[in-house]
């Protein structure tokens, strides 16, 4: 059996998303995704919009994914080791960088094959955050704001 990995954070998912679990499905029979906690999302300087709960969720649920796990630290190597995964699959928008030739090396010294798939021009959840703000006019920690005080007013 093919064991896949991947991991992202998958905050406002989008077809960029769905274009990766596919492909990925395509390459294994078991594809498990790590989905960033929002610890370790605010660690890389950034906060998700949409609650960890909520976002690894949305990811359980999609055709492609067999099973999801939360994303504790950056260590993809360990998790893919602890998964049994033969590959690691990722956006192209990394290949060549310092880290991922680096990571290249770590995981064909374990075994493990690092698949690059083509980003998908012209989305990211930056940009949808982006062009919320700019048609909706606030921030995320307003929309958290907002979402947790109509959470309350409906408890």
């Amino acid at each position: 059996m093919i064991i896949g990995y991947t991991a992202g954070v998958y905050d406002l998912f989008h077809i960029g998303h769905l274009n990766l679990l596919k492909n990925a499905k395509g390459f294994c029979d078991k594809l498990v995704v790590g989905v960033t906690v929002d610890e370790l999302v605010m660690y890389k300087g950034k906060r998700a919009m949409i609650p960890f709960e909520d976002r690894i969720e949305i990811v359980r649920s999609c055709k492609y994914v067999d099973a999801a796990v939360p994303q504790y630290d950056m260590d993809k190597l360990k998790v893919c080791k602890e998964l049994g995964a033969s590959i690691m699959f990722v956006g192209d928008d990394w290949y060549g960088t310092e880290k991922w030739k680096k990571y290249d090396e770590e995981f064909a010294e374990a075994g493990i094959k690092i698949v690059y798939f083509p980003y998908t021009k012209g989305i990211s959840s930056t940009k949808i955050s982006e062009a919320l703000k700019a048609v909706r006019g606030w921030t995320i920690d307003e929309f958290q704001t907002k979402k947790h005080l109509n959470y309350e007013e409906e408890q």
